[in-house]
């Protein structure tokens, strides 16, 4: 402590992926250095080493902390006394595992990047080995930090939409309704099975959405599942760019899922719906500071983040409605 201030030091900081054309390399980044709470010093961030030592450069890391692959990063890091202390994953869906289990070997904490893995005996592996190493392991669910998320699961947990019944989910753009990655390297991998694993749509997009319905709805465990897969852009196969997934939970409700990249002429779509005995309550991620709450026989609200503080502060006995700060 100095004169009332509390001096930082920053968590030395890594990337894994992330290369100059990537599309969430660069978000990474930014929002990692905006509190100075990490301190980007090392990094692999591209299998073109000419390449990453050009970013590097950019991103003002020494050229000899710039590395060929994450292995070599990992064993020279352990060496020196100012080496890293966690890792950003930031590479194609198919190779999280991998990457992951060798950080966690390292005795390094981890910030992933969606989807951690596709099959449940990896995901214990890591989730085990994260244990025993007693290392922060995060995934990159980013919508998960709006508030009005926070807020649904309030109302869900309180009973304000009586016994859940049903759950409608959606992420469905248009922005892949064509071959684009034909013409565009950074999608390519998108659609390569060697690279991305056995799913793209699902893996890419839904992961979101179920996360976001497990946050809202954490007592709904999926009993059973049916799901059909689509290549509508036929050059994509056998990877889906449309699916659709029904869902059984163990409490007897439902859910459907519709996952897709060719839902032309949408932004995003991604939407939540969530439909109990009482009420129902629907999210939007293109308008994520709003909540729709429909009570049956009354006019529709719509719920913003001031309107949740508001109605957290004066509940008066009544549930709490508030989301934390």
């Amino acid at each position: 402590m100095i004169e009332g201030f509390i001096v930082k030091v920053p968590i030395k900081w890594a990337m894994v992926g992330g290369e100059k054309g990537s599309q969430i390399g660069y978000i990474h980044r930014s929002a990692a250095l905006r509190d100075d709470h990490f301190k980007l010093v090392a990094g692999a961030f591209d299998l073109d080493l000419t390449k990453a030592l050009a970013l590097a450069k950019t991103l003002h890391v020494a050229e000899d902390r710039c590395y060929p692959n994450y292995q070599t990063m990992y064993e020279q890091e352990q060496k020196r006394a100012d080496g890293i202390q966690a890792v950003t994953i930031a590479t194609p869906n198919g190779t999280h595992y991998q990457i992951c289990k060798a950080i966690l070997a390292a005795n390094l904490h981890i910030f992933c990047e969606k989807p951690l893995c596709f099959s449940l005996a990896e995901a214990t592996e890591l989730l085990t080995l994260a244990r025993v190493k007693q290392r922060i392991f995060a995934m990159a669910y980013g919508y998960s930090g709006h508030q009005m998320i926070e807020q649904a699961r309030a109302m869900i947990a309180a009973g304000e939409l009586g016994e859940i019944r049903m759950l409608k989910m959606e992420f469905a753009h248009g922005f892949h309704s064509k071959a684009i990655e034909d013409t565009n390297p950074s999608i390519k991998w998108r659609v390569t099975p060697e690279i991305v694993g056995p799913s793209y749509v699902l893996g890419d997009l839904a992961t979101y959405t179920l996360f976001l319905s497990q946050m809202m709805a954490p007592q709904l465990k999926i009993k059973k599942l049916l799901c059909k897969r689509k290549s509508f852009v036929k050059s994509r196969a056998p990877l889906e760019d449309s699916a659709h997934v029904l869902m059984e939970y163990e409490t007897g409700a439902i859910g459907s899922l519709w996952a897709s990249c060719v839902n032309a002429g949408s932004m995003h779509g991604q939407i939540i719906r969530v439909i109990g005995s009482k009420a129902s309550l629907e999210w939007w991620d293109e308008r994520p500071n709003q909540l729709r709450y429909e009570i049956q026989g009354k006019p529709v609200q719509n719920i913003g983040t001031r309107d949740a503080l508001f109605r957290s502060a004066s509940s008066n006995g009544r549930s709490n409605w508030g989301w934390p700060c």
